[in-house]
């Protein structure tokens, strides 16, 4: 049996890379740093704790130009940090992707802004309630059917870990220049069976 509850999301996962192409893997490093830095200074300057901001990934590599009937020319480096960062308030969100695309500008690019739900613990324990109530009810019904009554439990078995059903977000302008996340619902899903002795 699945119980299940709906919750509004708690926290909100921004995923955003900093892009540079200049002459030289130096200086295409330099730049991303300094773009990267910037973007680091808004996260918190908007209340994004530093243990929540982490690296994806660092990279380096030529840039190549690709015209008909000649051989591949490097036309730069590009240097590109990528950042998973969690928004704990999740109603500020909007105002954090403003800060980073202002701090990164035109060499940063959003790759993805995820509602979620953080803390689990309290919709885990409505869901699990919920599914031991309608495990209990279907057991009561077939006893009934069956003329017999539900003894002591034999055994309860969790089958899974709470199941968070992801809803996809939408981000969009709020008012002239505002990003505002919409937050949504997701559910929070408990999957258990239960056997009961009957008498």
């Amino acid at each position: 049996t699945d119980g299940t509850v709906k919750v509004t999301p708690d926290a909100v996962r921004l995923n955003a890379t900093v892009s540079v192409v200049l002459g030289t893997s130096k200086e295409a490093l330099a730049a991303t740093s300094t773009s990267a830095a910037a973007v680091r200074e808004a996260l918190v300057a908007n209340g994004v704790a530093m243990k929540d901001i982490a690296t994806q990934s660092l990279t380096i590599y030529p840039e190549y130009s690709y015209t008909q009937d000649k051989s591949p020319v490097i036309i730069g480096y590009r240097g590109s940090q990528s950042f998973d960062v969690v928004i704990h308030n999740a109603k500020n969100a909007g105002a954090v992707v403003d800060a980073v695309v202002a701090a990164g500008g035109n060499q940063l690019q959003v790759n993805g802004v995820t509602p979620f739900i953080f803390d689990s613990t309290s919709a885990t324990s409505s869901a699990r309630t919920n599914a031991v109530k309608q495990a209990k009810a279907k057991a009561s019904s077939y006893a009934s059917l069956l003329d017999v009554k539900l003894g002591k439990v034999n055994y309860l078995i969790e089958n899974s870990s709470p199941t968070l059903s992801p809803r996809p977000m939408t981000y969009a302008a709020a008012g002239a220049d505002a990003t505002q996340v919409d937050l949504g619902q997701q559910d929070v899903t408990v999957s258990i069976t239960i056997q009961w002795a009957l008498r």
